[in-house]
């Protein structure tokens, strides 16, 4: 079996929707496809549990007007007969009366997790009804019957792995394509959950991952990974090949055409992930996998914004041994990773990307010493097969990076990675002068 998953922006439109369903019945094999929101709508879900917590029911009413209207065009521009349209209309209707809802009573985090949840839960069913329609054999299945997380919110792959067997025995032996809806889940609680932005490509390599797939394939609007981003680089181009680390790399700093927790279920499982374009799906795209480690040399660069630079000077850290430890113990408690930490020995610099215990953990830092925060930055990763130990490497990236001022350098932690921190205001002229220096 192969798992396929399909973004908004690949869902997003009736063109789409026959696109994909042209793509998974090509080639005859079974198919899991794991779908997210119409392209738009979890944005407009979430800006209505943004206006609905301010009690600004008036302005939520209007998004969810737009989305009513958004689905009523949807389902006449998607199906031919009228019988599939009232069946669509009756399943948006369900979706639309539990918005309602939320406008009248007193909303509450549990009905902000539903409310995110109506985006997947939607595509799924006016997929499937598109399927039938053209009279392809397939099976609805709940995510929430199967996706649960743990008591830490991570994926409890035991019970996902039980309970989607359990689910799937049960269907006819001819059903070759199976629908089901990426990001959401339920918690340890039982409650409707998700698995935060991004979650779709989670949620398929987690199905893969259990059904011991031939294949996960990730399908955007993209034709691949690219070797910079080519929002901002011109004449990028796609990297046909990458190992499980070099895709962790670029995907956990800013590549965004893939999760990057999406990585970890596939590679310990062997399970190759393929990159695809659903608007080019004759592209080769970018495959991933155990292999693929061959060839030294940069692959790709990529660039994650919104990071907080934090140093912490002392003269407490000379020759002392637990200083280090008691500052990393300070972010532990207040559950906030550290991407990038520097050290010299007066002195650790670390970044982070979440900043909703900043001024907390910034509290707790003064005692230690003096603390200095520049905001507004972006790490730039450069990603290879042992880039690192590679004789000249070095300065063919800081001769690029000459007239472009460096906040902190993180070298040698990773055989895969080189990164540096920056101004955010310097990110796009980093990433064009890398991309002329290095490829």
């Amino acid at each position: 079996m192969i798992v396929v998953k399909f973004g908004g922006t690949s869902v997003g439109t009736p063109e789409g929707m026959n696109q994909i369903r042209e793509i998974i019945t090509k080639d005859g094999q079974k198919k899991l496809v794991v779908l997210s929101a119409l392209g738009g709508v979890t944005n407009s879900l979430v800006e209505i549990g943004e206006r609905l917590r301010r009690n600004d029911i008036e302005a939520a009413q209007r998004v969810v007007d737009q989305l009513a209207n958004k689905y009523a065009q949807f389902i006449d521009d998607l199906y031919q007969s009228d019988n599939y349209k009232k069946q669509a209309e009756k399943a948006v209707t369900k979706s639309q009366d539990f918005l309602k809802r939320c406008l009248t009573e007193k909303f509450t985090n549990l009905m902000d997790k539903e409310l995110l949840a109506q985006g997947e839960l939607m595509s799924t069913q006016l997929f499937h009804l598109h399927l039938e329609e053209h009279q392809l054999n397939s099976a609805l299945i709940n995510a929430l019957d199967f996706v649960r997380t743990d008591i830490f919110g991570e994926p409890d792959e035991a019970f996902i792995n039980k309970e989607l067997s359990d689910i799937l025995v049960k269907q006819p032996a001819d059903t070759n394509l199976i629908i089901t809806q990426g990001y959401i889940c339920r918690n340890i609680e039982g409650n409707i959950d998700n698995l935060q932005r991004g979650g779709s490509d989670y949620t398929a390599s987690l199905i893969g991952a259990a059904l011991h797939a031939d294949e996960i394939q990730i399908w955007t609007d993209i034709d691949g990974m690219h070797n910079n981003d080519p929002r901002v680089v011109e004449n990028t181009f796609s990297i046909p090949e990458l190992s499980f680390d070099e895709a962790a790399e670029l995907a956990y700093f800013g590549a965004k055409i893939l999760h990057p927790s999406c990585i970890r279920p596939a590679q310990r499982k062997n399970i190759p992930v393929r990159l695809k374009n659903t608007m080019k799906p004759e592209a080769a795209g970018t495959l991933i996998d155990s292999k693929n480690i061959i060839g030294e040399g940069i692959k790709a660069i990529a660039a994650k914004d919104g990071i907080v630079a934090i140093k912490v000077k002392s003269l407490r850290m000379l020759m002392a041994y637990g200083f280090l430890r008691r500052v990393f113990e300070i972010f532990e408690k207040y559950k906030t990773p550290i991407d990038v930490i520097t050290t010299s020995e007066v002195a650790i610099s670390v970044t982070i990307d979440n900043v909703y215990y900043l001024d907390s953990i910034l509290s707790e830092l003064r005692p230690f010493g003096e603390v200095e925060v520049d905001r507004e930055q972006s790490i730039i990763c450069i990603v290879g097969n042992m880039v690192a130990e590679r004789t000249g490497m070095v300065s063919k990236i800081f001769n690029a990076l000459q007239e472009v001022p460096v906040r902190m350098i993180s070298y040698g932690g990773s055989r895969h990675n080189i990164s540096v921190v920056v101004d955010s205001k310097y990110k796009k002229e980093a990433l064009k002068n890398l991309n002329a220096g290095v490829f």
